[in-house]
C-alpha cells in the first residue's frame, strides 16, 4: 500500500472557514503545500489574501474571500466564486468559532455572574460557533450531496465533551457542533452517499485570540490563574500548537479515514485523560 497517497489531499479543493485565524491558518498552509487548492474564508478581507498570498509563495494555489458564515447568501456567493476558480469543492473544514468575553462569567466575586450575562452576547457565541457550521454545511455540503462524495470536518472543543467554567455558551454551543457533525454524518451517508464522511476535530487549549484574555494576563503576558489551572491538568504541561492538528486533520480528510464518519477526535495533550491525581 502507498501510503504516502493514503494520506494525498493533492488536487483536492478545500474550503476553510476561519481560515485566517490561528488554527485555520496553520490547516490552509499545510493542506496548500500538500497539493490541495484553498479557499481561505475569513470576515477581514486582508488577513484572508494574506494566508492565501502565502500558500501561493509557496508554490500552492488559493483564494483568500471575505465572507460573513452568518450570511447564507454571502456563502453561496462565495461558493460560485470556488467553483468557477477551482471546480467542485471536495473538502470543508468549519474553522470558524470562538468566544467573546460578554458571554463569559467572572472569576470569584467579579462581574458578570451567570445571572447577569447577556443573553445577546452569549446568543452571538452560540449563533457564530453552531450556525455558523450549520449553514456552511448547508452551503457547500449541497455540491457533495449532488456529487454523491464529499468530506467535512468540523472544529469542535473539548468543552463540548467536558463544560469548562466561565464559558457556558461556548460549550453549549460547541456540544451542538458535536451532535450535529453526528447527526449529518448519518444524514449524508444514508440520504445521498456514503461517500460523503463528516467527522469532528476536538482541540484542547491552544492559544488564539478568541481565549487569550482568559489565559494570559494582558499586562504582563503572565499566566491567569486559570492558564496555570490548566497546565497543571495537562500531563503534556504545555498548550497546543497550530502544527499539533495537523497529523489529525489530514487522517480525517484523506482516503486514510475512508471508513470513518461520525468521529469526533480529540487533540489536548491528555487533559481529558486526567483526573488530577
Amino acid at each position: 500500500m502507498d501510503t504516502q497517497q493514503l494520506f494525498s489531499v493533492a488536487g483536492q479543493t478545500v474550503v476553510i472557514t476561519g481560515g485566517s485565524g490561528v488554527l485555520g491558518s496553520g490547516m490552509a498552509l499545510a493542506l496548500g503545500a500538500a497539493g490541495a487548492r484553498i479557499a481561505v474564508l475569513g470576515r477581514h478581507p486582508e488577513k484572508a489574501a494574506a494566508v492565501a498570498g502565502a500558500i501561493r509563495e509557496n508554490g500552492g494555489e488559493a483564494l483568500g474571500l471575505a465572507c460573513d458564515v452568518m450570511e447564507k447568501a454571502a456563502l453561496e456567493e462565495v461558493a460560485g466564486k470556488i467553483q468557477q476558480a477551482f471546480g467542485p469543492i471536495d473538502i470543508l473544514i468549519n474553522g470558524v468559532g470562538g468566544n467573546q468575553p460578554q458571554a463569559s462569567t467572572g472569576a470569584g466575586h467579579s462581574t458578570p455572574s451567570f445571572f447577569e450575562l447577556d443573553p445577546a452576547a452569549v446568543g452571538a457565541v452560540a449563533d457564530l460557533n453552531f450556525l455558523g457550521t450549520f449553514m456552511s454545511c448547508q452551503v457547500f455540503g449541497r455540491s457533495m450531496a449532488e456529487r454523491k462524495r464529499g468530506c467535512i470536518l468540523n472544529i469542535a472543543s473539548l468543552s463540548a465533551e467536558r463544560p469548562l467554567t466561565r464559558v457556558a455558551g461556548y460549550s453549549a454551543a460547541k456540544a451542538a457542533v458535536v451532535n450535529f457533525t453526528r447527526w449529518l454524518a448519518v444524514h449524508m451517508a444514508q440520504e445521498y452517499s456514503p461517500e460523503i464522511r463528516v467527522n469532528a476535530l476536538s482541540p484542547g487549549f491552544f492559544l488564539t485570540e478568541q481565549n487569550r484574555y482568559l489565559l494570559t494576563d494582558a499586562q504582563t503576558g503572565g499566566l491567569t490563574a486559570r492558564g496555570q489551572a490548566i497546565l497543571s491538568h495537562t500531563p503534556m504541561a504545555r498548550f497546543g500548537v497550530p502544527e499539533d492538528l495537523l497529523g489529525a486533520v489530514f487522517w480525517l480528510v484523506s482516503p486514510a479515514s475512508r471508513f470513518v464518519t461520525g468521529t469526533v477526535v480529540t487533540v489536548d495533550g491528555g487533559f481529558t485523560a486526567y483526573a488530577g491525581v
